[in-house]
């Protein structure tokens, strides 16, 4: 465990509260205290998120859609808005970044910061926590739930209860006295299986754990994750918050309303993935060089095929091409329920435009005066979406068509 003392309590971990569902609200407020459910909304759909009046009928994230209408049939279900969503957890991400340059996103509505270096402009821990939430709530219109602590591991676990629109402190010195008490599965890695194996022993809260020899505990769980749980059990974290966190894939899977097995429609499936995951590279200023097909058949089988590029690429032809390439040696007979596409060994798009414009001086070729024309191309497309919505362009393949299958 850290040193005790007013000055470790630094690490704040702010989660917004029911993040798509919020958003939404704000968006229209008369969706302000109704049940509120986001996801797809085919017959195969499930719950991405649900603001907390759905949460009251017993609706939450990765339920069946066809459950949660049954659960709360009076609720407001809507498709997923992603771009909206990454526009808002940018602005929150920013408010953070004004507070300290320490900041280590975990997902669009999650993130610690390290505040050490900003206690002489803006005050304690607990202080910043509070002028964070004012903040997000003022600028964004999102409530923020925020846990501080000395640890990463204890202001997450700060953060959950506060939930919602809450603020919990873990101070120096209480920290055991806070975390014992709660449920064995709090601890990071203790799902239903463990909890199982756990509770064989009499074990039920996280204090019960740490006091159960370490060596029964490794027998009973496997030696690494046993060692990580007690260790986290004593709050021992001695993480820190890492900025320069990565993202390692971008990609794009649905799952469509009836298994699918004509290779087209699967094919321009591919072209939409590819057009939506090269617009999210541009826009975080990455590319990457392995693309991977993955498909999940009728009878739940999953398969997964992957190419790696020469060259990194943020271009949706180079992905559209290569995903199509995969999917061509793919079996469809048995049909299809599920298709994704993704981008992996990212790195920052700088140093290939870098590399592209030391080229200029000699006398390109005329493949690379293509490739020129479709990066040229796709940035245009993206400041004309930019300006007038997403749909405002779209490749010719993917204007809607009778029978469309998309959800």
């Amino acid at each position: 465990m850290n040193d005790s003392g007013p000055d470790t309590l630094t690490i704040l971990h702010v989660d917004l509260d029911a993040f798509y569902a919020s958003v939404e609200q704000r968006e229209n407020p008369s969706l302000v205290g109704r049940p509120v459910i986001v996801g797809g909304l085919g017959p195969r759909g499930v719950v991405a998120a649900s603001s907390y009046e759905a949460r009251e009928f017993g609706v939450y994230s990765a339920m069946p859609m066809a459950r949660a209408r049954r659960a709360c049939p009076d609720g407001v279900f809507l498709s997923p808005r992603f771009d909206l969503y990454q526009e808002a957890s940018a602005q929150v991400m920013s408010i953070l970044g004004s507070f300290t340059p320490l900041v280590e996103p975990l997902s669009l509505d999650e993130a610690f910061l390290d505040v050490a270096g900003a206690r002489r402009l803006h005050g304690s821990g607990p202080e910043i926590a509070v002028l964070i939430r004012k903040q997000v709530r003022a600028e964004s219109g999102l409530t923020a739930s925020v846990g501080v602590a000395t640890t990463k591991f204890l202001a997450k676990i700060a953060s959950d209860l506060s939930k919602p629109d809450g603020l919990i402190v873990v101070a120096p010195g209480e920290e055991l006295a806070f975390l014992h008490p709660l449920p064995v599965e709090r601890l990071w890695g203790v799902g239903p299986a463990t909890r199982k194996r756990l509770a064989r022993f009499g074990v039920h809260t996280i204090g019960e754990l740490a006091a159960l020899p370490e060596d029964t505990l490794t027998g009973a769980v496997g030696v690494a994750h046993g060692h990580h749980l007690h260790a986290l059990a004593w709050n021992h974290d001695d993480r820190g918050v890492e900025t320069n966190h990565q993202v390692k894939s971008i990609g794009h899977e649905e799952t469509f309303p009836k298994d699918v097995s004509e290779r087209t429609v699967l094919e321009r499936e591919v072209l939409r993935f590819a057009d939506k995951i090269a617009t999210r590279l541009r826009a975080a200023g990455l590319a990457g060089r392995t693309v991977q097909l993955k498909i999940r058949y009728s009878d739940f089988r999953t398969i997964t095929r992957s190419r790696t590029l020469a060259e990194p690429t943020d271009l949706a032809t180079d992905l559209a091409h290569t995903g199509g390439a995969l999917l061509a040696a793919v079996d469809l007979e048995d049909g299809v329920r599920l298709l994704g596409l993704s981008i992996q060994q990212l790195d920052h798009a700088s140093e290939i435009q870098g590399a592209l414009a030391l080229e200029d001086d000699e006398s390109p070729d005329e493949s690379e005066v293509t490739r020129r024309h479709r990066v040229d191309l796709e940035r245009s497309v993206d400041e004309v979406r930019a300006r007038y919505g997403n749909d405002a362009v779209l490749p010719a393949r993917l204007m809607r068509e009778p029978g469309d299958r998309r959800t």
